[in-house]
């Protein structure tokens, strides 16, 4: 491991500061991530900025009906929140089903906005990696890439983000907030996460030296009827190999306005646009979700060792949909 400095800071500016003045800074927040890939000597920052004492641990009403959530909140903190569970339900489902408990104990907001992918060639230093190590190649294109992704990647990168949090807060179209040297600024989750292109190595659209402060929620009404749903290859704590996130507002049996995010299929959390505009103004219908999928999965590439996950979102959005429009009904 890379000799490193380290500072504990209190305030926003103070934060603020040291990242701006040193190009290799990480935060420091629970280190669920980070600190393991230190030790595998993928991440080799020059400065550790410790946040976890920072003023941003609360979750706050916002006037317009929305929520405030701070980056240091904690996943565990988050999932029990009883405004978090009672305005956007599939948030608090996704945190549950995101880490066991000790790790939503130490992991935060922010935090979990950064993580890294768990693709095995990019954690694995004697592989090429482009993600990794720029222009070396991908080791997933002709490898092992059975979780790999199968909407937006290139043949530069087919890793996949691991976040289920992202997932529902990009059903709801949730806003990052950061500071830096300059000023504060934020950014919608749909723009958070730059593509894959030809330069996976960039993930975010961050500015240097940018501490996130928080993610804001917008007002959804229909969200109080919303689900989140995890496949995995098995039952105990392990990342997604599909996962939807999704809300539907429903009126004399047609769908008024849908909200739907996939999981563990691209290089971020994946906003299924194309299946809520097939949705909108139609019935409610296994056949209509069906359609609606389709129209989504119709820009899926899939790998020779992936290709089950267009199947599998299908029948996620179906199965998933029905029980959401039979609990409207209700």
């Amino acid at each position: 491991m890379r000799e490193f400095g380290y500072e504990r800071v209190h305030d926003v500016p103070g934060a603020v500061a040291l990242l701006g003045a040193e190009p290799d800074a990480r935060c420091l927040g629970g280190g669920t991530n980070l600190v393991d890939l230190m030790k595998s000597g993928v991440e080799r920052p020059g400065l550790l900025v410790d946040v976890r004492e920072l003023p941003l641990d609360h979750i706050e009403s916002t006037p317009d009906g929305g929520l405030r959530i701070g980056a240091t909140v904690t996943n565990s903190d988050l999932a029990a929140h009883p405004e978090v569970r009672r305005r956007y339900p599939a948030l608090a489902q996704a945190v549950l089903a995101g880490a066991s408990g000790q790790l939503r104990n130490m992991a935060t907001v922010g935090g979990n906005l950064l993580q890294r992918t768990r693709c095995g060639y990019f954690t694995d230093l004697s592989k090429p990696c482009n993600k990794r190590s720029p222009g070396s190649g991908c080791s997933a294109v002709e490898g092992e890439h059975h979780n790999s992704a199968v909407l937006g990647a290139t043949e530069h990168c087919v890793a996949i983000h691991p976040s289920d949090m992202g997932v529902a807060l990009a059903a709801f179209d949730a806003v990052v907030t950061y500071e830096t040297v300059d000023g504060p600024g934020e950014l919608p989750l749909g723009d958070f996460y730059l593509p894959v292109g030809d330069t996976p190595h960039l993930e975010t659209a961050l500015p240097p030296g940018a501490l996130i402060t928080g993610v804001v929620l917008p007002p959804v009404p229909f969200a109080v009827v919303s689900r989140y749903r995890k496949v995995r290859e098995r039952a105990s704590y392990a990342f997604a190999i599909g996962s939807i996130a999704a809300a539907v507002d429903v009126e004399d049996g047609v769908v008024r306005e849908a909200r739907i995010a996939f999981g563990a299929v691209a290089s971020r959390p994946w906003r299924a646009r194309a299946a809520e505009r097939a949705l909108t103004g139609g019935p409610v219908s296994a056949e209509a979700f069906a359609a609606a999928a389709d129209a989504e999965l119709a820009a899926a590439r899939p790998l020779p060792h992936n290709g089950y996950k267009v199947t599998l979102l299908r029948n996620l959005v179906v199965a998933v949909l029905t029980e959401l429009t039979e609990e409207a009904a209700r």
